[in-house]
């Protein structure tokens, strides 16, 4: 038996058929991922061993990257002018959440007022004006902040435990990061109660460091570097030229001391990381970062390097060494 279509029939079966094809390509079509954006301030080198403790721990909430998050990841190299180019990259990208550190913050804000930020590492949140209170944040940001005012006095406690006569500090800060601007100004309060002489070194670019060192050569006994990702992504000419100077050295961050600095004590950044992945944790499921309290450290790690230590001619204290996190020989 033979059955005869009509040209109208055909169309009707064909158009039917074309308006099914899109409804069955797009159920074809994987979920997208619910993406995190990092944003790292410094290289990708320098934040390596903090990614992982963030990664690891996602892992530990149910987040695998590839199969249950996609992250998108993106580095400025200390380079503050391109932290507006990778916000408005991350919002093209629409993001779900974003990672990063303090001073990336205002661009990102002014790129968006919608996509969540989490700060792993934030110096002064309240005094820079990011937000008004710890507790309650409120806007888009939330994270881990480091404010904590007696960092500095700890640390030019240590530094004169190292050297009892420690007379002239200098004070090496990028001026166009408004935290360590903040930080300059608690170790110079801390300077004077210990009598010390303070010289500043005022940078802005990887540029100004070394003229900055020769402004002030042979004035110095000690160098205080404080936190931000200008010096640590060039933190290897800044300890050569400083053990070259013989100048003792502390900072907050053990990579300084990984790669050839005297002395660091400070949160572990490590840590920060992984709680930071639980805010991430929290947002992706639901909260709003404005309700998550901003927490301060619970770990600090005093690291020493052996090394640079003999190089320069001086010994650790043992009541130093035995109360050290870490020693690197």
């Amino acid at each position: 038996m033979t059955v005869t279509i009509g040209r109208r029939e055909l169309l009707a079966a064909l158009g039917g058929a074309a308006a099914a094809w899109p409804l069955a390509a797009r159920a074809q079509q994987p979920a997208k991922l619910p993406t995190i954006g990092i944003f790292g301030v410094a290289t990708a080198s320098a934040w390596s061993p903090w990614i992982g403790s963030f990664v690891q721990r996602l892992r530990e909430l149910g987040w695998i990257e590839g199969r249950t998050i996609a992250i998108e990841y993106r580095w400025a190299d200390g380079r503050s002018e391109r932290f507006a180019e990778i916000a408005a990259e991350f919002v093209r990208l629409r993001v779900d959440v974003i990672l990063t550190g303090q001073s990336p913050v205002p661009a990102l804000k002014q790129a968006t007022s919608v996509i969540p930020i989490v700060m792993a590492i934030a110096t002064d949140p309240i005094g820079t004006g990011i937000v008004a209170s710890l507790a309650h944040p409120g806007g888009n940001v939330t994270g881990l902040s480091l404010q904590a005012t007696d960092l500095a006095g700890k640390r030019l406690e240590l530094l004169r435990e190292l050297s009892p006569g420690l007379r002239r500090l200098a004070i090496l800060a990028n001026i166009g990061f408004p935290a360590a601007v903040l930080e300059m100004g608690q170790v110079v309060a801390a300077a004077r109660t210990l009598s010390l002489d303070v010289v500043k070194l005022e940078v802005r670019r990887a540029e100004d460091i070394v003229p900055a060192f020769e402004a002030h050569q042979g004035r110095t006994d000690a160098l205080y570097i404080t936190s931000d990702a200008l010096l640590t992504s060039n933190r290897i000419r800044i300890n050569t030229w400083a053990n070259v100077a013989r100048l003792l050295t502390i900072s907050g961050t053990r990579d300084f001391v990984e790669a050839g600095g005297l002395i660091s004590y400070g949160p572990n950044y490590a840590d920060l990381f992984r709680r930071a992945a639980d805010y991430v944790d929290k947002i992706l499921r639901g909260a709003k970062p404005g309700n998550l309290p901003i927490e301060q450290p619970t770990k600090f790690d005093l690291v020493v390097n052996l090394t640079t230590a003999k190089a320069l001619g001086l010994e650790i204290p043992p009541t130093l060494l035995a109360r050290a996190d870490e020693v690197i020989e």
